[in-house]
């Protein structure tokens, strides 16, 4: 998860011996249909040895943390370093840990011992946990005489690998679920091991549910009782057989269509799928509107970068509201685009039909219509003492933080009406920058501390008729490299990451990516450095929308390679995106 020690890999690597391929009998969320299917990350076959006759205690647990680095993925060989009853019991799936360096096994006088180093957990479903306390770094393996030979008597129930190992093998995806009102859905990452029964591996982990904690920031509406029969199998035409067994109680035709997007938006990660049937007790089950299968690009309404969400840049020219698609910014007929209302930030709703906006003196959010053609005056929603620039949720809640002398506080408006949140972890602390999801279940800050910026993010809980309950606690993401450089600015990059601004220089700026789930962000997008004194960022959930780095006279597109310049017009300021 962090960059790989290649030479604590080829350590390992010295250890196993290549050989004939053997498929996966268990292990976490994968399958295998033929002995030609491998594990698509490093192309390398390894069959690592089992025990050897007459091995040490050592050995022999040294030889099983090898042989869970098996490719394709297996644990086979694995068990055959434990006893009967360890092999019986010991269940891999249970969650995947990885280490820096290869430990050094130890003998005890209870056993052997091996203490990980930088060791990150995941649990069943792939998703990432943190790293494991201090306290439970070390793990004591009681060892036992089977017929004259050492063998493992006891095993924690984990994939144990190397994190070298575990990038080459795996790969980020997302599971699919809905927030708690049924409206949208909300990405959950995760990894699953790579090769050709994506389509399975993704619907066993949709199939484990959000996980714990997630009760009341998102739901799955696919019954709980249901469990994949076989490995969902792709026809030639990219339809995927997804077979399910089990209790799936009663299914209206809304929860079936509801189940069906879910599916759907997860499954569309595998490219050879075009189209999805289902089966519960080899029953077809009825799909909407009578349809053969459901299609793989259906339930866009429950897009969580927003369904019809606006594509258009905003910002302030000479004061007033102003919108393009590149640096032209013309003003809006709404009364925000006619006069200048003494403002230093603005925020579009995710339609674009309402802005808000900041007050020169930072005290005041003012709200009116983004068109001439809607109804209503410009008028004051929120009172403050230094509040940052508004965002919005797909609800058409405005959030703010205002820095008080107490701190941030963060608060949400809608309909006229306000109120406070509490998140634990940014509440009461100095705030430079902070984003809402558009699905409208994370919440992530920027905030200052003597020891340097951290990006923070709070979960946020929903009753089902869409009240804000509370916010879980904020908790540190990890970015794509270590640095002690300020946070300038950080905007949506897609609808699971986020972009960081870092000024690197006086004359560059250093452009990072983080995950939403908090893991490190891996090697797919290295920070970038850019030349020029960005000011700030402009980015977007949507895919195929650009992110922009703003400096004082021109937008740079961060997402062309060249990161071409595009002029800005005279007196913009506070360009953003929808949301």
């Amino acid at each position: 998860m962090r960059r790989p020690a290649l030479a604590g890999v080829a350590a390992v690597a010295a250890l196993l011996l290549t050989g004939c391929v053997q498929m996966p009998d268990s292990g976490p969320v994968t399958e295998s249909h033929s002995d030609t299917r491998v594990s698509a990350g490093s192309g390398v076959y390894i069959n690592p040895r089992p025990p050897q006759q007459g091995a040490s205690t050592t050995d022999i647990v040294r030889g099983f943390l090898a042989a869970m680095q098996a490719t394709p993925i297996q644990t086979k060989t694995a068990r055959e370093f434990l006893s009967d009853e360890a092999a019986a019991s010991w269940d891999p799936q249970q969650q995947t840990v990885t280490y820096a360096v290869p430990p050094t096994p130890r003998e005890t006088q209870d056993g052997v011992a091996v203490t990980l180093d930088e060791p990150d957990r995941l649990d069943s479903r792939g998703a990432w946990q943190g790293e494991l306390p201090v306290g439970q770094r070390t793990i004591r393996f009681p060892m036992v005489l089977v017929d004259g030979e050492w063998r493992i008597d006891a095993a924690p129930n984990a994939l144990i690998v190397p994190e070298g190992w575990f990038e080459d093998n795996y790969q980020p995806v997302s599971l699919y679920f809905f927030d708690p009102t049924a409206s949208i859905l909300a990405p959950e990452p995760v990894y699953v091991p790579r090769g050709q029964t994506l389509a399975s591996t993704l619907t066993r982990s949709l199939l484990l549910g959000p996980g714990d904690g997630m009760d009341r920031v998102i739901q799955s509406f696919i019954p709980s009782g249901l469990k994949i029969a076989v490995g969902v199998a792709v026809s030639d035409d990219g339809i995927a057989n997804i077979s399910l067994t089990g209790d799936a109680g009663t299914l209206t035709s809304d929860a079936v269509g509801l189940m069906m997007a879910q599916f759907a938006w997860t499954l569309r990660q595998d490219p050879s799928v075009t189209g999805i049937k289902v089966s519960i007790d080899g029953e077809p089950l009825p799909l909407p509107g009578g349809m053969s299968s459901y299609r793989i690009d259906g339930g866009a309404e429950y897009d969580p970068a927003g369904f019809r969400a606006s594509p258009l840049l905003y910002g302030l020219r000479d004061g007033v509201l102003a919108s393009a698609t590149t640096g032209a910014l013309t003003a809006v007929s709404g009364p925000m685009g006619t006069d200048a209302l003494g403002l230093r930030s603005v925020g579009v709703d995710v339609d674009a039909t309402t802005a808000a906006g900041v007050t020169d003196d930072g005290r005041s959010v003012i709200e009116a219509p983004v068109s001439s053609s809607d109804d209503g005056r410009p008028r004051t929603v929120f009172n403050g003492t230094d509040l940052l620039a508004p965002r919005w949720d797909f609800a058409d809640r405005m959030w703010l933080v205002d820095q008080t002398a107490d701190g941030a506080e963060v608060s949400w408006v809608r309909d006229g009406r306000s109120a406070t949140v509490d998140v634990p972890g940014v509440t009461g602390e100095q705030v430079r920058a902070f984003l809402v999801s558009r699905d409208g279940t994370r919440f992530v800050a920027v905030v200052r501390r003597p020891s340097g910026d951290s990006l923070m993010i709070s979960r946020i809980a929903h009753s089902r008729s869409g009240r804000v309950l509370w916010a879980t606690s904020a908790r540190r993401i990890s970015t794509d490299s270590d640095t002690q450089l300020p946070v300038r600015a950080i905007a949506w990059r897609t609808s699971s990451s986020i972009a960081l601004l870092n000024p690197f220089t006086t004359a560059t700026s250093q452009v990072r990516s983080a995950s939403v789930d908090g893991s490190p962000a891996g090697s797919d997008t290295p920070a970038a450095t850019v030349q020029g004194r960005l000011r700030y960022l402009a980015g977007s959930p949507v895919l195929d929308e650009r992110l922009f780095g703003i400096t004082s006279g021109s937008l740079i597109d961060l997402t062309s390679p060249d990161h071409r310049s595009v002029p800005l017009s005279d007196g913009v300021d506070a360009v953003t995106y929808a949301g």
